[in-house]
């Protein structure tokens, strides 16, 4: 009878084999370079194929004034777009600008919530780029008491 080590052992092999064979799903291994080294928020939305944003209030953002602690800050952000297809999270002083990234389709409620490290006090964008390209912000200022990431 095959124990559980054994059981992994194989499983492991396998999906070595399948990777090496190249039948490993692409989108699992590639990642978005220019927007992980974009360094203001047109770089970002550039990267992901949006165009110079635009501020708009179909785009909404709730994070805190203050945040005492850096390394867990609540945010919130969400669109009310019809044709909206990513919505990015961006923090102008981290260390990397982007935070986080959402597809969206229409099954989909444009609304996250997630926790966030900020390195210091700085600007947090939601950015929602439109199926045509438009990309639309909304902009609020956090301010950080105790940083969470180091620069």
């Amino acid at each position: 009878m095959p124990t559980r080590r054994d059981t992994l052992h194989h499983g492991l092999a396998v999906a070595g084999l399948l990777a090496a064979a190249g039948w490993l799903p692409r989108e699992a291994l590639a990642f978005n370079k220019a927007a992980f080294d974009a360094r203001s928020i047109a770089d970002a939305a550039k990267a992901f194929g949006g165009g110079a944003p635009a501020e708009s209030r179909d785009v909404v953002l709730t994070v805190p004034e203050i945040a005492e602690n850096g390394a867990v800050v609540q945010m919130t952000l969400g669109t009310t777009l019809p044709d909206a297809r990513q919505l990015l999270l961006l923090v102008e002083r981290n260390p990397n600008v982007l935070v986080a990234m959402f597809e969206l389709d229409e099954s989909l409620e444009s609304n996250f919530s997630i926790n966030a490290k900020m390195s210091q006090s700085s600007d947090v964008y939601a950015v929602a780029i439109a199926r045509d390209g438009k990309a639309f912000f909304a902009r609020k200022e956090v301010r950080v008491t105790l940083g969470g990431c180091g620069a």
